[in-house]
């Protein structure tokens, strides 16, 4: 690694996703010098790694210089493998793609779940600033978490820290079970039941009528009595996945991203939901929306640099 690409003076992070890839340039305050967004090649992994690295060079030139980058990614690279592992872009899976980018870009990058950089974006300049243990959540089509310790991301000896998402919905009800099938193979993960399709299907279960996640806050917030009992049973799954993790990792702050995170009503009602089932004789530990929403992604892939 030579020292011109570990003492730039600019950030840049690139955030992968399904159907587009951001890319940012941060100064060392923060400030955005560039940002800009292509098509993700789908089922495309050269096209992929070529569109990560003409996006580079772009934002390098209208940064005007050289930067560090940083990649947020679905899914993670395994460290005994050096091949990308549980990517929902599957296209992914299997694939050398941190040593295929660094060849590309002819330096070295770091890469890092997206639900991590969520966390470390939070940390550094987020709704978490200030604090040494942030827990970012993401509650959207899908559901995980990533989390930031000291403003790096903690992504653990086989790089699955914070997957959240595909453990069992803690403490179910007999009207929780049979729980519901999850793509993973598994069934009752707590994706399938706190995020926005989640929460959809549940209504779906309980009036026969699919509409979406969106619809149902619309319905509760006009006062429909079901969408109401729909919204206060997600609360409350909401708050028991929550408690499980406070009881085990303690955070200083948990962040809500994702989709969801925009629901006052859920940011609102959220405290109420996790007390009750926290090992602790109180809960105060804040529960806040992301401060840089769509943007904390790509922003946390840039900081990605920042320790050093």
């Amino acid at each position: 690694m030579s020292a011109s690409h570990t003492g730039a003076a600019h950030r840049l992070g690139i955030d992968l996703g399904g159907t587009k890839t951001a890319g940012i340039v941060l100064d060392a305050g923060g400030r955005v010098l560039a940002e800009a967004r292509l098509p993700t090649p789908r089922n495309d992994y050269a096209g992929t790694v070529r569109t990560i690295a003409d996006l580079v060079a772009r934002l390098e030139a209208e940064a005007g210089g050289t930067c560090t980058v940083g990649v947020g990614m679905p899914g993670a690279i395994s460290p005994a493998t050096g091949l990308v592992k549980n990517a929902n872009s599957h296209w992914l899976n299997g694939q050398r793609f941190g040593a295929d980018l660094e060849t590309a870009l002819g330096r070295s990058v770091r890469i890092e779940n997206d639900a991590n950089c969520l966390a470390v974006s939070e940390a550094v300049d987020g709704a978490g600033a200030g604090s040494s243990l942030v827990w970012a959540v993401i509650l959207g089509t899908g559901v995980g978490s990533g989390i930031a310790w000291d403003r790096r991301p903690l992504a653990g000896r086989g790089r699955i820290a914070g997957e959240w998402g595909h453990n069992p919905l803690p403490r179910p009800g007999d009207d929780e079970r049979p729980s519901p099938a999850c793509y993973c193979g598994r069934r009752g993960c707590i994706e399938t039941w706190v995020s926005g399709p989640g929460l959809a299907a549940d209504h779906a279960r309980r009036t026969g009528i699919a509409v979406s996640g969106e619809a149902v806050v619309g319905a509760m917030r006009e006062g429909d009595v079901v969408a109401t009992a729909t919204f206060a049973a997600y609360l409350d799954r909401l708050g028991r996945s929550v408690a499980h993790v406070v009881n085990i990792l303690d955070p200083d702050v948990v962040v809500i991203g994702g989709g969801l995170s925009r629901v006052p009503e859920l940011i609102a009602g959220l405290p109420a939901a996790t007390a009750p089932h926290v090992f602790s004789d109180r809960f105060d530990t804040p529960i806040r929306e992301s401060l840089h929403g769509d943007a904390s992604g790509v922003r946390g892939a840039a900081w990605l640099w920042n320790a050093g």
